[in-house]
This record gives C-alpha cells, structure tokens and sequence, in this order.
C-alpha cells in the first residue's frame, strides 16, 4: 500500500536536530511496507505527490509505540492477593494462602493454548488502542520446559491474530518450582528448554531475574552463556529489589537491556552505557510495589545510557495495560522528561528489542508503523492521565 501523511506535525523522534526530531508541518511517503521519504511538507519530491494523500488535519504523527517489556501471557489473575495486602497481609501470609507466583504458575499451566490467547487478548487489544505496534512478550509462568514453550507458542500465535509485532523471550530463569530441586530446574527446564523452544522458532531473546530470591549472577551467567552459544541476544531483570549485580553481568555479556533498576549504581550505570545496554524502565512496578528507591536516572544520563520505558504488564506486581499511562508515570515518578518519556516507547524501545534499524523512528528505510494523534503537542501524550487520544494506526503503511 502505498500513500502520503500531510497536514501535522511529525515527531520523528531521530536525534541530533530538533527536539522529538520535530517537523511542524510534515510529510511522510511509504509504499512497500516501508517509509520512504519524511520531511518537510513543502519538500515533498514529485515523485510522491501522485500517491493518496491523508490529511490528519493538525494532528500529530510519530512512530507507533513500542511496549518493550511484558508478562502479557499468563493464566489467571491476583486480585484476590492484591485485596489481601490492601488488608494488611504480609507477603509471606499471601504466599501461604496459595497466592504470589506459584498461583500464577498453577492457572498458567492448567490452561492450555487457546484459553491462554482468549485471556491475552483483551490485554494486547487494550495496548494495540493506545497505538502500541510492536509487543515483547516473556514467558516465565510455566516453569517446564513443556508449558515454557506453551506460552511462547501463544505469543507468537498473538502476532497471526492481531495487527501487531511480537517478540518473545524465554524467561524460564524467572522462578523455582515447588517439585523440584534449584539445581535439576536450571539445568533440565532453564537450559535444555531453551535449547528446545529456539529448536522450534519460539525464542528471540533471552532474559531472567537476577535477584536474591530469585537467580544469582553466577547462575545467570551460565544461561547467558548458552544463549550466546545459540546466537540469541541477553537481557535481564536486574536491581529491583536489591542490587545483585545484574546490571553489570548484562553489560559485560553485551546485552539488549536491563529492566527495573532501583537499586542501580553509578558504576552498573557506567557500565551499561560503556556496552550500549538500554535501562528499561518500569513505573507500573515501581507503583504498585510501593516502593522507595527509585531508578538513579541522574546517572542513567549521565553516563548516555539510552533509557526505555514499558507497561512490565503481568498479574502480581504490574497489571498495567496503558502504555500512556507508563509514559506519564516513568514522567512523574521518575522525572523523566516528555521527550525522554516518548522516546522510551520508541526509539530506545526498539534498540532493547535489537531492532533499531527497523522501527522507533520515522526515517527512510524504516517499517511505516505510524501513530497518528488528536494532539498538537508531543509532550500532551504524556501530560495527560486516562485520556487515549490515539485517531489512527498504521502498521508496516496499512490503517489498523
């Protein structure tokens, strides 16, 4: 399909030139699939003036948004956990009375494929109207290698159903099921399963949780280290909790990103931003969890570290499913400015996900996944709070 964006502002969200690498009156050309020309509107070259024009009338056009870090796939829910600590139940009461992730493991792995897309869904469907294009997905509930691979299957099955990107990663390294022993899971489940799914065409990254209760560094390295031997890129769940030298581990390993961070140093910081590592950010956490320290974006910046911002939708500690809303919180919580914010769900999303020469810019070359958006202003996308003002989306140049 071939066509013309005229009549707004585009935020191409490129550095080096105007803030939101704006244009306030331009043009985009796609045919094929990709962008072929963005510029001002009156340099529009002839040989695209003959294509069908879409005038959005003063909106605002920038990359469709990018949702870099997700649990989206999983098996029931948490309400009745999250009334209990309302009420003032401990952690270690909630897990008693059968709560926490072992809940999630047991519905996760009770329901099979198609009741796991039906809950999706919706969730995905909630992302896909805030202009959201392209999705990462992990698994992480199953904790075997069979249910493992059962939730990456649904991921990819939620790329064929809907009108949108999905990327996977194995995040078998997320947590240690009751039935067996910490040593036999790493070796038999974490490892031989992702040799497994990457053998059948599920897996295009790597992550896990490197945190006291969950995976140490050493033991983190050895799952890196069989991705690595498979050609898949790294990423990891690092100093959420706790710092426990994930960030650094992910930078020495070259990885995509580390996600979380609030217990960051300004050494890790450095190290990331020495490696090219992306910090993805993660507010909806950060708020639901309560918690006091916050990522050290001083010295995210300070260091360039590209930083990213995402939903981390899952049933316990984030039941997010507004990109927007993260963008306004990453704002508000973190400090983060509108521009930071609207990159980190674009540009700096892209390059987490390893596909920065393909989306999170508007540029020639680049797949046409365009936002087009009842604003005059890009810092609007994330000043406002439950407000969707998204008018159209086009993946890879067709309206969905």
């Amino acid at each position: 399909m071939d066509g013309v964006i005229v009549g707004g502002p585009v935020a191409t969200m490129t550095e080096g030139g105007e803030r939101y690498g704006l244009l306030p009156d331009g043009a985009v050309a796609f045919g094929d699939g990709v962008i072929q020309w963005v510029g001002p509107a009156a340099e529009l070259p002839s040989e695209y003036s003959g294509r069908p024009l879409t005038d959005v009338a003063g909106r605002l056009v920038t990359p469709a948004l990018i949702d870099c870090h997700t649990h989206i796939v999983f098996g029931g829910d948490r309400a009745g956990e999250f009334e209990m600590r309302l009420e003032g139940a401990s952690y270690e009461a909630v897990a008693r009375a059968g709560g926490g992730i072992l809940s999630t493991m047991r519905a996760t792995r009770e329901a099979d494929e198609d009741a796991l897309l039906a809950s999706a869904l919706p969730r995905v469907d909630h992302l896909i109207a805030e202009g959201v294009g392209t999705l990462e997905v992990k698994s992480g509930y199953g904790l075997t290698v069979a249910h493992e691979a059962k939730m990456l299957r649904v991921a990819r099955r939620i790329g064929e159903v809907r009108p949108v990107r999905v990327v996977t990663s194995w995040l078998a390294a997320h947590a240690v099921p009751p039935e067996i022993d910490r040593a036999a899971y790493l070796e038999d489940v974490v490892l031989a399963g992702l040799a497994a799914a990457h053998a059948e065409g599920l897996v295009d990254a790597v992550d896990g949780f490197c945190e006291g209760i969950a995976f140490s560094a050493d033991e983190m390295s050895r799952v890196f280290d069989r991705a690595v031997a498979l050609g898949l890129p790294v990423k990891l769940h690092a100093e959420q909790l706790s710092h426990s030298g994930g960030a650094a581990l992910v930078a020495r390993y070259g990885g995509l990103s580390a996600d979380h961070l609030e217990f960051l140093t300004d050494a890790d910081a450095a190290a990331m931003g020495a490696a090219g590592t992306v910090a993805v950010v993660l507010p909806g956490a950060y708020y639901t969890l309560r918690q006091d320290a916050a990522p050290d974006i001083a010295a995210l910046r300070r260091h360039r570290v590209p930083i990213a911002v995402a939903t981390d939708c899952n049933p316990g500690s984030s039941p997010l499913t507004s990109l927007l809303l993260a963008m306004n919180m990453a704002a508000t919580l973190f400090r983060l400015t509108p521009e930071e914010a609207l990159a980190g769900t674009t540009r700096h999303a892209a390059a987490a996900l390893g596909l920065g020469g393909d989306i999170g810019t508007l540029e020639s070359g680049k797949r046409a996944d365009l936002a087009v958006w009842s604003v005059r202003q890009p810092a609007e996308l994330v000043y406002r709070i439950g407000y969707n003002p998204l008018a159209q989306r086009l993946i890879g140049g067709v309206p969905s």
